[in-house]
């Protein structure tokens, strides 16, 4: 049984190395030095594409951690319809993107359930850069409060007790007892959810559209690229392989540190 799971593990594993090694070997035909990379960089539809993500992405940080967090203060409390909200809040990670999209076009559009009424007053959300941050905030947010809700039910109950005992706040006993322990794993999560927003690509290009230097992130630029400079589309690759495996090895590292406090 041993030898045949470590076959499968082995297949799977194989499957990821060919898949990325042949993203990280491409040489174009037409490359006219070997610094080819750098020459795609250089292209200004791709330097809007980086600086557009990492901008959006940013503010999606900023965003997550200010409302996720009261979110996940609140699932690490017991109550009745616990399970019910968890399910609800960790929804649209199951759900296909372009799904969230369409739910966000629904509601925020010109005529949604809330655009019509924004429209009204001069907002116009859809295809914008705040749209961006919307779907990304929407698809990565849950990774980051299921792991803080999990990170703070860890604080010492008898810390908790004691702050009640005391007549402090809820607000004042997250601040001093509750957060301060589990930065090293919000560290992680934020890491985590950080780098999901990063690869968005369905709900954003549903919601957000692809305007160049607006609203095409790099998945965007990938995908429009590819049809037909697939050196261009393999360059942001590359760059968006990069940056995800050094998010994703920090935040390995941080719940390393977490597992061994």
């Amino acid at each position: 049984m041993a030898g045949f799971s470590t076959v499968l593990a082995g297949l799977f594993l194989a499957l990821v190395a060919v898949a990325l090694f042949a993203l990280v070997a491409h040489r174009p035909a037409k490359a006219t030095s070997g610094w080819w990379l750098l020459e795609v960089m250089s292209r200004t539809s791709v330097r809007q594409a980086l600086l557009v993500s990492f901008e959006s992405t940013t503010i999606c940080a900023l965003a997550i951690v200010a409302l996720g967090t009261p979110v996940a203060l609140l699932l690490a409390r017991p109550f009745r319809g616990r399970e019910v909200l968890e399910a609800f809040v960790s929804l649209p990670v199951v759900l296909p993107p372009v799904v969230a999209g369409l739910a966000l076009l629904l509601a925020f559009g010109r005529r949604g359930l809330l655009g019509h009424a924004l429209d009204a007053v001069g907002i116009h959300i859809p295809f914008s850069l705040i749209a961006v941050v919307m779907a990304q905030t929407l698809v990565a947010a849950p990774l980051y409060i299921i792991a803080a809700k999990n990170a703070f039910e860890r604080a010492d109950p008898d810390l908790v007790d004691a702050a009640a005992t005391l007549r402090a706040s809820y607000v004042y006993t997250a601040l001093r007892v509750i957060v301060p322990p589990a930065l090293p794993a919000l560290g992680a999560a934020l890491a985590l959810a950080w780098a999901r927003a990063l690869g968005e690509f369905g709900a954003t290009i549903t919601f957000a559209g692809n305007l160049p230097g607006v609203t095409q992130t790099m998945p965007i630029a990938v995908y429009v690229e590819g049809q037909g400079d697939i050196d261009a589309a393999v360059g942001i690759s590359l760059i968006l392989l990069a940056v995800s495996f050094l998010v994703l090895a920090g935040a390995r590292l941080l719940q390393a540190r977490v597992a061994a406090a």
